[in-house]
């Protein structure tokens, strides 16, 4: 079983990574950082589990439109973040602040609001054990 999990844990950042840009990806320091911390099963809540990550956007970088299936918390470690859930305005999140997504969400915009200093943010999602952590969705 920790290996199915292990498995979907990578198949879950590699998509997290592959949905990231940035405003010039050919230097190497503009690139998206994902970092995968923790994914645990939850006893409790059969066929869920939580998954924990750090990203870091780079000076004017971001993700493109995508969803996650799951309840997500994100909480700004750095920075400042614009982030907008389809059908809701675009809000700004300062270092110190959260943002939530749920299961219907499409996250349109999540990006760096800075062009000259990085974002870092925590983003804990309470998701289908197996399933991805992030799906790409078309933007309106």
């Amino acid at each position: 079983m920790n290996m199915w999990r292990a498995l979907a844990a990578n198949v879950a950042l590699a998509l997290v990574l592959a949905l990231t840009t940035s405003a010039n990806a050919d230097e190497k320091a503009s690139r998206t950082v994902v970092q995968e911390l923790r994914t645990e099963a939850i006893a409790e809540y059969p066929g869920h589990e939580l998954n924990m990550i750090t990203v870091e956007y780079p000076p004017g970088g971001g993700s493109k439109p995508h969803r996650h299936n799951a309840y997500v918390l994100v909480y700004v470690l750095e920075g400042t973040l614009e982030m907008k859930v389809r059908g809701t305005p675009v809000v700004t999140v300062h270092a110190g602040e959260s943002f939530v997504e749920r299961p219907d969400d499409i996250h349109e915009i999540s990006r760096n609001a800075s062009q000259t200093e990085k974002a870092k943010f925590l983003a804990v999602a309470l998701k289908t054990t197996g399933q991805p952590l992030s799906t790409t969705a078309a933007s309106r």
